[in-house]
This record gives structure tokens, C-alpha cells and sequence, in this order.
């Protein structure tokens, strides 16, 4: 029997049996495990080589679940919520009574949200109702520990393989980078990761602009080093500083980017025409792809082209130099 298929009968049934199911969402492949389960997020950790003082992210099946895994939401935290779940948002919130110290890695505080992945929300949808009632899966991304998130079931199983018990394949992820996290329990909420709920986006929901991160790692994505290929990662701010960072590192080298085409940029200025959305849309979701390639075709650097500072630019550039951080 194949290990990987659309059986959501059988993806609940491994979970009910505290096992772990790599889920697709709108963002990047979850390895997903039931959030109650202490053993089974145990597993988790063991899986993907992760250390356990670094938290997970709790997927719910709806935004009114929120009270039974936070023990207060403030009034920033209910706002995004509403506007934003289903979506690619986790928000970071005092956690609840019942949330286990495994899920946490003991810390006060639950990251939660809700995906927009239809086979997903099925799934959380009856994992809710009939396995444990209010339930949720942690699930972080379906990878090993600081590797690269992987986009389809196909990445997935190359990955973890037997380590993983069932791959509910989805299809490719449309957005193809992690959820933007928001800490809400500090004033004023902070941003923890960028993600494709932009931090223009979060500053008109709210009324002002979150502030930066400050502070220790409490999230996922907050590493210094991470999302990398075995490639070494060398960035560059426009195409036209392609050739010469291809000829400087004069080994085998993959050039990554949205539009690598006789353009001198790819991009304008600010990257809000349409054209340049499409382009930073089209970069995000075939970023991980992109990298994972270069991998399999051999690569020892990777010449990656940065987008601005905009928009859903932010998370692209945030991926791409971690990947490009000295590894420890």
C-alpha cells in the first residue's frame, strides 16, 4: 500500500494511533501529529532531529477553537484572527491549561492557526469531532530540522521516507513559504516571521505597524541558519550581479531567482506594480523547488537574486539569507 495518497479515513486513523501524517497547507507540508499526544509529539522532534526546547505551531480546524488552546486573547489577537484565518498567520498567545508542555517546549506561550487547505480542513475538521473533540495537530514543517521546507508530498518523502507514516498528498503549495507569525503577547505585537500575510497587510488591519523581533528565539523560523540546501547560498541584489558571483565562485553553480531573463531588474522599485506581485507571488511558491533542484542537479553554490524589501519581498529575503547563513 502506498504511503502516499488522499485518504483522509486513513491519515485519522493514523493519528488516532498517535502517528504522524505529513498534511499539506497553504504554505509548505506540516508533519502533523495529534497536539494532545504527548509520545506523538515526541515523535515529532525525533523525526525531523529538532531540538525540543524549540515550539511547534498548533493547526486548528476554526478560528472558535481559539479559547480552548490560548488563555487570553487580546484585542490584536482576535482582530488578526478573524481577518486572517483560515489563512498563512500564526499568532503567538499565552497558552491554555490544557496545552502540553511537548507542544510548547515548556514555555507560556501556544503558536496557533488556522489553514486554508481544503484536504486539511476536512481533516482537522473531523480530527475535531471524532477523534478528540476540540482537537488540534502540531505540525511543524514536514522536513528535517533546518533543511529545506518541503512543498509537495514528492519532497516530503524524499525527506523523511519511513520516518513519516502516511503523506496526505494536497498538490503543490500555492504561497510555497511558512505563515507569518505575530507575538501577541507583548505591546506591541511583534513580528516574528514574515511570511505572505505582509507586515503592510497586519499595519492596516491593526491601526499601527507591528514592531520588529526582539528578543530570544520563541518561534519557529527565528534561527539564524535555516531552510538550507547542501549547497552553499550566495546572494545578490539584482540579476545583473549574476555573472560576476557565478565566475567569482567557480565551481558548479545554479542561479536561482524570479526572472532571470535580459531585464536589469526584475522588479521596480518597489515591487507593487502588478507585474512585480505576480513576479514575488510566482518566486515564493517556487522558491523551495527551486533550491531542493539545485541540490539534486549537483550544485556546490547557489547564486540566489533577493527581491526588495516589500511585501511578500520580506519573506522571500528572509528565507534566502538564513539559507545563506554559516551553518554551526
Amino acid at each position: 500500500m502506498s504511503k502516499i495518497g488522499t485518504d483522509v479515513d486513513r491519515a485519522l486513523a493514523v493519528l488516532a494511533d498517535g502517528g504522524l501524517v505529513a498534511i499539506p497547507t497553504e504554505t509548505v507540508y506540516g508533519l502533523a501529529a495529534d497536539a494532545s499526544n504527548p509520545a506523538a509529539v515526541q515523535r515529532i522532534f525525533g523525526v525531523k532531529q529538532r531540538p525540543t526546547s524549540h515550539p511547534l505551531i498548533v493547526h486548528l480546524a476554526d478560528v472558535s477553537l481559539v479559547d480552548d488552546w490560548a488563555a487570553d486573547v487580546d484585542s490584536s489577537g482576535r482582530l488578526l484572527a478573524d481577518a486572517c484565518w483560515p489563512g498563512p498567520l500564526t499568532l503567538l498567545l499565552p497558552r491554555g491549561p490544557s496545552v502540553i508542555d511537548e507542544v510548547t517546549g515548556g514555555r507560556p506561550t501556544v503558536g496557533l492557526r488556522v489553514p486554508a487547505h481544503p484536504m486539511t480542513t476536512t481533516l482537522l475538521e473531523r480530527f475535531a469531532a471524532q477523534i478528540r473533540r476540540g482537537g488540534g495537530l502540531a505540525a511543524p514543517s514536514a522536513n528535517r530540522f533546518g533543511r529545506i521546507s518541503p512543498t509537495t508530498a514528492a519532497h516530503v518523502d524524499a525527506d523523511l521516507g519511513d520516518d513519516v507514516d502516511y503523506i496526505l498528498d494536497g498538490g503543490p503549495c500555492p504561497i510555497g513559504v511558512e505563515s507569518t507569525i505575530v507575538d501577541c503577547t507583548v505591546e506591541p505585537p511583534q513580528l516574528l516571521r514574515p511570511g505572505a500575510i505582509t507586515a503592510e497587510q497586519i499595519a492596516t488591519l491593526l491601526g499601527f505597524r507591528p514592531a520588529a523581533a526582539d528578543g530570544p528565539s520563541r518561534a519557529s523560523g527565528m534561527l539564524t541558519s535555516h531552510y538550507a540546501p547542501r549547497a552553499r547560498v550566495l546572494l545578490v541584489d539584482s540579476p545583473t550581479e549574476v555573472a560576476n558571483a557565478v565566475a567569482a565562485a567557480n565551481v558548479r553553480t545554479v542561479v536561482i531567482g524570479p526572472s532571470l531573463s535580459a531585464k536589469t531588474s526584475v522588479f521596480g522599485d518597489s515591487a507593487d506594480s502588478d507585474d512585480d506581485l505576480v513576479d514575488l507571488a510566482r518566486y515564493a511558491a517556487s522558491l523551495y523547488a527551486q533550491l531542493r533542484a539545485a541540490d539534486d542537479a549537483g550544485a556546490e553554490v547557489i547564486v540566489a537574486v533577493l527581491p526588495p524589501a516589500a511585501g511578500l519581498g520580506h519573506a522571500i529575503r528572509d528565507r534566502l539569507i538564513k539559507a545563506a547563513a554559516p551553518r554551526s
